[in-house]
């Protein structure tokens, strides 16, 4: 019985760095779902506390890593931003992440909150009656790409109002359970 009370005492023990960044996470989730935002102050406090954990416990190399983490985050959300698919804060929000996590980290964190999210708005969808309307959008798109050679979309097809976005706050929290699990020993 020792061996599974030591495995439980480890489980707790061991990812003790990953519990700031999951906090976090999961505040930033709250404020994003329920206000669509999430604030610079918020984001902002969070890099710099991130970059100065780094600094503190690992050094130089630590900030380096932290520094890595936090351009990195803010990188790899950056086109979807440009493209207009999520928000600024989204982007700044996992660069604050990514400043605590280290680049490894925050690459693994970009796929796991790449898969919720989309397995979140799928559900969205689903749940709002627009998924198979959305289905349809994507493959008028997909045939006037192949067709045409652009994304144009139908003068003739009816024009379809928007539908409300998913807070990525939320997928990037999944995220976030996910690296947090993947800690444990």
């Amino acid at each position: 019985m020792p061996t599974f009370l030591n495995h439980i005492q480890n489980c707790l023990l061991a990812p003790t760095y990953l519990v700031v960044p999951l906090l976090l996470a999961l505040w930033i989730a709250w404020g994003d779902v329920r206000t669509q935002r999430i604030p610079n102050y918020l984001t902002l406090s969070a890099a710099l506390a991130g970059l100065m954990f780094q600094g503190v416990f690992q050094g130089w190399g630590g900030l380096l890593n932290g520094g890595a983490g936090l351009l990195l985050g803010f990188g790899l959300l950056l086109l979807p931003y440009a493209l207009g698919g999520m928000g600024a804060g989204d982007v700044k929000a996992l660069a604050a992440l990514g400043a605590w996590l280290g680049p490894q980290l925050t690459l693994y964190l970009f796929i796991y909150m790449a898969l919720t999210g989309g397995v979140l708005a799928v559900g969205l969808l689903w749940w709002r009656g627009r998924l198979w309307l959305k289905l349809r959008q994507a493959w008028v798109f997909v045939v006037n790409f192949v067709l045409c050679r652009h994304g144009g979309v139908n003068p003739h097809a009816p024009q379809i109002d928007e539908t409300p976005g998913l807070p990525y706050g939320l997928a990037m929290a999944a995220g976030m359970v996910m690296v947090f699990i993947q800690g444990l020993p």
